[in-house]
């Protein structure tokens, strides 16, 4: 069978705000839009959003992987979402991940690509 598009669908309580928030942090494009349903692209894929969330906490398995983490985190705060667990440098690397959740309650993940371990020598891009 041939895959025409995969999308990934949210729920939102507010569909307006949720689609703002992701078009403001994540730089997303709305290519679709109904008083039910919006459908935003970011970095290629594409992000369902459909109304009629209750605005309950939700782990969705989402990860943005980004430039800068602290920076996306700050972005992330002021356009009105959560971040649950700040990044955190360790002894063993920088900070690479971040738990946050939208204004809708719905869990994400800010990650940072890694390098490529020295000991995995021919690994050429870095991993999430």
């Amino acid at each position: 069978m041939h895959v025409e598009k995969l999308k990934y669908i949210i729920w939102a309580a507010d569909l307006g705000r949720a689609a703002g928030f992701y078009r403001t942090v994540f730089d997303a494009e709305v290519v679709r839009e109904s008083e039910v349903m919006a459908e935003l692209v970011i970095a290629g894929s594409t992000l369902g959003i459909h109304s009629g969330g209750e605005g309950q906490r939700t782990w969705t398995g989402l990860a943005f992987q980004v430039g800068d983490l602290f920076a996306a985190c700050t972005a992330l705060k002021a356009a009105g979402g959560t971040v649950l667990r700040e990044p955190e440098d360790t002894p063993e690397e920088p900070a690479h991940l971040a738990m946050c959740a939208d204004p809708e309650g719905n869990e994400i993940m800010l990650t940072k690509g890694r390098a490529p371990r020295a000991e995995e020598p021919g690994r050429g891009e870095a991993e999430p």
